[in-house]
């Protein structure tokens, strides 16, 4: 009798420490397949991310105004993309005369970026009439699984033609003639500088007349991306006394135009 006890007791032990092992296995599962989730459901990862001048693929993140901006980053994702968003902004640049503010937003969803592991690549092209400095980019990829990244830096923007060092007369006697001059970087070449001159409110007196010059200067400057404009003008003498406006446009070879603009005095005689 005491055996077949025994011998129950025994078995009800061993059952108790199967159930116990059944239980710890299930849960000892349970926790490697969360952990398992918890691997498969990771954040994208962004890398090698570069921005520059469009026209040469350049990365030293500056562009130019009536360009474009080349973008390009490695997108590592354990699920498919879902969409990259793309932002530019500036902050706080001091607007010249007909300028704008520029702010670009666009959501990417291209089929070729909706795949795990897709390399961004894309061209913006930047307006003529923003103003030059720092601009903020940032871009955020987000996956299928709701998890995102975001990686940023800042872009300089600049004019692709600039001048300096002037030297340009401020009076003239009619008859005679005056100079202008001053330095010209054109990142694209020169095409061409344009020199308009006009009065404006002046009453011509006997056998004057409203003097307006325009002339297109190529010779010596068309295809160079630095040149010094040093040109004489020539004044009639039968030009009106007073003061005209004087604009000189330099277009390079993208058709970006840069316009510098001032006045002379033309006199019947030296002051």
């Amino acid at each position: 009798m005491k055996t077949n006890i025994f011998k129950l007791n025994l078995m009800k032990t061993n059952f108790r420490s199967l159930i116990f092992l059944a239980t710890l296995g299930l849960l000892l599962n349970s926790c490697s397949s969360d952990d398992d989730a918890s691997q498969d459901i990771m954040s994208p990862v962004i890398s090698n991310f570069e921005f520059g001048q469009g026209a040469s693929h350049t990365t030293d993140r500056i562009a130019y105004m009536g360009s474009d901006i080349h973008l390009e980053a490695d997108i590592s994702a354990s699920a498919a993309v879902q969409r990259i968003a793309l932002s530019i902004h500036s902050h706080d640049l001091e607007l010249e005369e007909g300028q704008e503010d520029w702010e670009f937003n666009k959501d990417f969803t291209d089929q070729k970026y909706q795949v795990m592991n897709p390399t961004f690549h894309e061209h913006i092209d930047i307006p003529t009439n923003i103003p030059a400095g720092e601009y903020h980019i940032e871009i955020t990829v987000t996956d299928i699984n709701g998890e995102t990244a975001t990686v940023d830096g800042h872009l300089q923007i600049l004019s692709p033609i600039s001048l300096s060092a002037f030297s340009i007369d401020t009076t003239a006697i009619k008859g005679s003639d005056f100079h202008a001059e001053f330095l010209v970087e054109a990142v694209f070449g020169i095409h061409a500088i344009s020199v308009d001159i006009h009065s404006h409110g002046i009453t011509p007196g006997e056998g004057e007349t409203n003097w307006e010059f325009k002339q297109t200067f190529e010779e010596g400057y068309h295809g160079l991306n630095e040149a010094e404009f040093h040109e004489h003008i020539d004044v009639p003498i039968n030009a009106s006394a007073g003061e005209y406006h004087m604009t000189f446009s330099i277009e390079d070879e993208q058709g970006n135009i840069h316009n510098y603009e001032t006045h002379i005095d033309i006199t019947n005689e030296s002051l």
